[in-house]
């Protein structure tokens, strides 16, 4: 998946990053979404129904779609895959982050559609 630079950068300049070790459950599918998060060092498994439909890393974003969806639901269960360091935005961050850099919409909501079409066809 593409990486754009400013979406990495971005998310680096984050404050308060959370660290996960292999095998962590950072959000189970159905729980309630208010964060997205931005992969600074690391992997991540995405899992839907028992099944790892996509592994992110370093520079990827995921959990973004309940957090567009303002309340909604996640989607998947991200698992650590590796040792992994994260950033994490919320509703107010992503706003700003938008508001001072507006391209970075579009990285997200890219990475958005490509993660839907993935997990629609997992195996294109």
């Amino acid at each position: 998946m593409l990486k754009p630079a400013r979406t990495v950068e971005i998310f680096q300049k984050q404050t308060e990053p959370q660290r996960y070790q292999a095998g962590d459950v950072i959000f189970q599918e159905g729980d309630p979404g208010e964060t997205m998060f931005g992969i600074i060092e690391g992997a991540v498994d995405l899992v839907v129904d028992g099944r790892v439909v996509e592994t992110i890393e370093t520079g990827d974003v995921f959990g973004e779609g309940s957090l567009v969806r303002q309340k909604g639901t996640r989607a998947s269960t991200a698992v650590a895959k590796t040792n992994c360091t994260l950033a994490v935005m919320n509703l107010q961050k992503f706003l700003f982050a938008v508001q001072e850099t507006p391209m970075f919409a579009l990285e997200i909501m890219y990475s958005l559609s490509q993660r839907l079409r993935h997990f629609k066809h997992p195996d294109a």
